[in-house]
């Protein structure tokens, strides 16, 4: 017997022994954090799913015109994919659904709305031409985000192997940003920049240049004070100037990773994206597939993987 199920058991007797000696009928025995633990297991999940609607809504809005509103919408998505990770590692309520899920809401968030956002904003007017550079930023998106969920049990977790999808997005929210802040209006001009942004994005999304991960970052250590004053900078550019810093922020975010390249640094491969899968599953001694069992009885709960 476990040491939880025998406290459990324990904690059951004091209670029916209390229940006696007041003369009431004992209650039954709840698990004290069983609703708080879904209610925090759900927490995540709306989160996640708060992103992917996000994502909806900045497409519906670039092909309505909305463009500035298209490119909020998919910051947004941007912070809702940097806490549903965070609370649910925080919380221990991780699960392969919520990677699964997260994955998914990523491909629309940061994949097909900055896509149809630089087509309708920047791409139209060279027509099929636009269509297809846009589709190449989405399948480079898809193709990242495959590889990263493949890789990530032994990828080195202060880099990123490629720019990271979400930063690839913010990229072209920040760009569209800056084009309303400095009220530009040069179709064309924009339309000769933003094919070949478009295409060296795509590109660094499923290339091997090293980017910094922050998910080693420890908010509880102490800082430098130098950190802490160019993090109050930022915050107060980001309250005056939100747009021309949100593109600042994206800009040196994907310049990072051919600065550390440039620097010597390399990312090796460490475990192969193709390769083949076994087509049979081992049963047990009743001749079921193993988690069988746990379908039928209607079991909910997974293993929590190392990363969300």
């Amino acid at each position: 017997m476990s040491r939880n199920s025998r406290r459990s058991r324990e904690e059951r007797a004091r209670m029916e022994i209390i229940a006696r000696e007041q003369g009431r009928a004992p209650e039954p025995f709840r698990k004290p954090d069983s609703a708080l633990r879904r209610g925090v297991f759900l927490v995540p999940a709306t989160i996640t799913s708060i992103g992917l609607l996000s994502g909806f809504y900045s497409m519906v809005s670039a092909v309505t015109g909305h463009f500035e509103v298209a490119a909020v919408m998919i910051v947004i998505a941007f912070v809702c994919d940097g806490l549903d990770g965070r609370i649910a590692r925080a919380s221990r309520t991780s699960s392969q659904f919520g990677v699964e899920y997260d994955s998914l809401s990523d491909v629309v968030a940061f994949g097909v709305a900055p896509a149809m956002l630089a087509f309708s904003w920047a791409l139209k007017p060279i027509g099929s031409l636009g269509i297809g550079v846009a589709g190449l930023f989405v399948l480079c998106a898809a193709l990242r985000l495959a590889r990263f969920n493949v890789q990530t049990a032994s990828a080195d977790k202060s880099r990123f192997v490629g720019l990271p999808v979400p930063g690839a997005a913010i990229m072209i929210s920040g760009l569209s940003l800056a084009y309303s802040y400095f009220e530009l209006d040069s179709p064309r001009t924009l339309c000769t920049l933003m094919v070949p942004i478009t295409l060296a994005l795509g590109g660094l999304m499923i290339s091997r240049v090293p980017y910094p991960s922050f998910k080693t970052v420890k908010l509880e250590k102490r800082a430098q004070v130098e950190l802490v004053i160019a993090m109050m900078v930022f915050a107060a550019m980001l309250f005056a100037m939100p747009q021309l810093t949100a593109f600042l922020l994206s800009t040196a975010y994907v310049l990072s990773g051919p600065t550390l390249m440039l620097r010597g640094e390399r990312m090796s491969a460490k475990v192969p994206v193709l390769r083949p899968v076994a087509t049979t599953k081992p049963h047990d001694a009743n001749g079921s597939a193993p988690g069988a069992a746990a379908r039928r009885t209607g079991g909910l709960r997974e293993h929590p993987p190392e990363h969300r």
